[in-house]
């Protein structure tokens, strides 16, 4: 048990400060590594998306559909669906990889990284943890 002196502080009080700077650097540590991981992830899955190969070279997929005359109408058929399948996709891995950019931005610059866009307040760490590209805490969130 620990007895305080009239006036003195608690050592948790004094250097919580310390404290909290230490978690908040390791923690911006673990979110710019996950973030990094999860940006090389979607730029590949885009790539491929998008019918580029590791050196820029044509993947078997094509961004826009060819319709020569030697396809029929049912492979023309086909492609048209997978591609209209494909396209929310590609948006939504397009709109990710935006958010992690400006995640690891404002990491790499020490602007506000965890803090919601809509009203300036802190994001929880549980929802950092899962969504590490969050720009708004979970109430302007379900707005």
């Amino acid at each position: 048990m620990t007895t305080l002196i009239k006036g003195a502080r608690a050592p948790e009080k004094k250097y919580g400060w310390v404290i909290n700077f230490i978690m908040k650097k390791d923690l911006l540590k673990k979110q710019k590594e996950k973030l990094l991981k999860e940006k090389e992830e979607i730029e590949k899955l885009l790539l491929n998306i998008e019918g580029k190969g590791k050196k820029g070279k044509e993947n078997v997929k094509s961004k826009y559909l060819d319709f020569g005359e030697a396809i029929g109408l049912e492979e023309s058929a086909d492609e048209i669906e997978e591609q209209v399948n494909i396209l929310p996709v590609e948006k939504r891995l397009k709109s990710k990889l935006k958010n992690i950019k400006k995640a690891l931005k404002k990491i790499e610059t020490n602007k506000k990284y965890g803090s919601c866009e809509e009203c300036n307040k802190k994001i929880s760490q549980e929802r950092l943890k899962i969504i590490p590209e969050a720009r708004l805490c979970s109430r302007c969130f379900k707005k």
